[in-house]
């Protein structure tokens, strides 16, 4: 197996085979040292994996409440710690994990995704994701089969095996545990297992040649997710309540959890700013390139090939002489392992998806973006020095920095100088964030539930320019889901890419003359994947935020 997130899905796959109901508790870990933070993180990691019964994981009320009735000890442990003395990396590491302790109280609390949201129960992921974990509340140790290596070898076929044969009790076991009312994820859930039945079949036939009694095994997990989702289609229509998680809830993760220090109001405010500034911008830009030719889609294999390697090129080339960052030799490998593969269309005039519609009139527009990529390679080839950053957060915790950075990237580098031969480059750039804007408003209004999921939808195709976001396309179908479903998310592409800006702010201004590009992203890069406040205080010896987060 490949990859730092596996550890837990290798952890997750062992459990398996245990009927282990008990949930461990904090009691008697010591809290004085640093030490003792990371042995409390590691028990605390193992605490959170659901319970295991008959091998199953066990989200029963009985589970569930036995979990919920362990957490005051974790709480009463980790606060028990005095941190005050400590180096700030330190002190940072320590809400690293606080902020993991509040998603799960969110979880119980509001959010319980074991009761409310059908999609909880894919199990069965094809595809790699491009931040440090998966998008969305997921199951702890769910088979993420692409970040194993291929062929598969006996013993990493037996871990897939053994939870491919596990499914069908656990969807036996989900019809008594969705109890819930939400309309929305309870509708949409339905076409997540319908994709996973689908992705099932295709990876049965994958594996045929090789593993026949594997791919038998994810037959018959098709069969259950398929009757599966045959159940939740008949239970659709008693389902009528709200999705969202209020004005109030949001505010709470977002400054508990996710330690961004802003209200809901003050999210839809900047986010509202940053949607008028994305158009305004495209204005001027298509006015100023009003006489150029307007950018033509890529139409064949050969092209694509051709110039989105060029792109590599290009982008990596001016990332070194611009002086951006220290370059690493793991850069170019992310990067052109994500160039894909050209996909032609029936008709001239359909849509590849939001993105393909960017990358194949401009292809360095979303190289900029795949920074995503950089991110996960330095994670596994240049670790902090934090056991604890180390290992990829729960509850998408890394939200704000990983799409923050990935999103602020694109207009960053247009204004260091990336798109300056690109005129009508630019205009893609601007697109990209009037509809990281739009789909962020209408994920903020679905958890206000002051719009459903159609609605949000429609609200992002109408501010999206130029047609490229149909409100009944896959993509904007599938991000408003899962925005409904992980409280945050939506927003983080925005207001991650605000923090992150503020964070480059201050960093200038205190170094003066002494400041570099280079040495602030190294310095930012070197701090980890973790909320952008956190970074703050870290680089620049600023806490304020946190502080009054912390109501202190």
């Amino acid at each position: 197996m490949t990859r730092i997130r596996l550890l837990s899905t290798a952890l997750g796959i062992l459990l398996l085979a245990s009927s282990c109901t008990s949930t461990p508790t904090a009691l008697n870990l010591p809290t004085e040292s640093y030490e003792d933070l990371v042995s409390f993180f590691e028990a605390w990691r193992e605490y959170r994996v659901p319970p295991h019964k008959d091998g199953v994981p066990d989200f029963s009320s009985e589970a569930i409440s036995a979990q919920w009735a362990a957490f005051p000890s974790w709480r009463a442990s980790l606060d028990a710690f005095d941190i005050s003395e400590w180096p700030v990396p330190h002190q940072v590491d320590w809400h690293v994990v606080n902020a993991e302790l509040n998603g799960l109280q969110f979880d119980h609390e509001v959010l319980k995704p074991w009761e409310r949201d059908p999609a909880y129960y894919v199990y069965f992921y094809p595809n790699d994701t491009d931040v440090p974990n998966r998008e969305a509340p997921m199951i702890e140790g769910s088979l993420e089969v692409s970040y194993y290596a291929y062929p598969l070898s006996d013993e990493d076929a037996d871990h897939i095996e053994a939870g491919l044969r596990m499914m069908p009790a656990l969807y036996e076991a989900a019809r008594e545990n969705l109890t819930g009312n939400a309309r929305d994820l309870w509708i949409k859930g339905i076409g997540s297992i319908k994709r996973q039945s689908t992705s099932l079949e295709d990876w049965a036939a994958e594996q045929e040649s090789l593993h026949p009694d594997l791919a038998a095994a994810a037959l018959e997990a098709k069969a259950a997710s398929d009757a599966f989702a045959e159940w939740l289609e008949g239970e659709a229509e008693n389902k009528n309540g709200p999705s969202g998680v209020g004005k109030e809830n949001m505010t709470w993760v977002l400054k508990n959890v996710h330690y961004q220090p802003y209200t809901w109001e003050e999210e839809v405010t900047l986010v509202k700013r940053e949607l008028a500034r994305s158009h305004a911008a495209l204005r001027l830009e298509e006015n100023r390139n009003r006489d150029l030719p307007q950018l033509e889609r890529i139409d064949n294999a050969a092209d694509y090939d051709r110039k989105l390697n060029a792109a590599v090129d290009e982008y990596l080339a001016f990332l070194e002489e611009e002086e951006i960052l220290p370059m690493k030799d793991y850069m170019e490998q992310a990067l052109r392992e994500r160039i894909g593969s050209y996909q032609p269309v029936e008709n001239p005039e359909d849509l590849r998806g939001f993105f393909s519609e960017i990358g194949y009139r401009d292809e360095v527009a979303m190289r900029t973006h795949h920074y995503h990529w950089i991110d996960l390679a330095r994670m596994r080839d240049e670790p902090t020095d934090s056991p604890i950053r180390n290992t990829p957060l729960w509850y998408n915790i890394f939200d704000g920095r990983a799409e923050g950075l990935a999103t602020g990237m694109e207009e960053m580098m247009m204004h260091a100088g990336l798109f300056d031969d690109r005129p009508r480059g630019r205009e893609m750039v601007w697109i990209l964030l009037a509809q990281r804007a739009a789909r962020a408003l209408g994920g903020l209004y679905q958890h206000a539930n002051m719009m459903t999921l159609e609605e949000a939808a429609r609200f992002a195709d109408k501010w999206t320019p130029r047609g490229f976001l149909p409100w009944d396309g896959a993509t904007i179908q599938n991000e408003q889901h899962f925005y409904l479903r992980q409280p945050t998310y939506g927003e983080s592409y925005v207001i991650g890419k605000i923090e992150i800006e503020k964070l480059l702010a201050k960093y200038a201004r205190q170094r003066a003359e002494d400041f570099t590009l280079y040495q602030f992203m190294d310095d930012m890069n070197g701090a980890g994947v973790i909320p952008v406040s956190l970074i703050n205080w870290e680089l620049n010896g600023d806490d304020s935020e946190i502080r009054m987060m912390m109501g202190n």
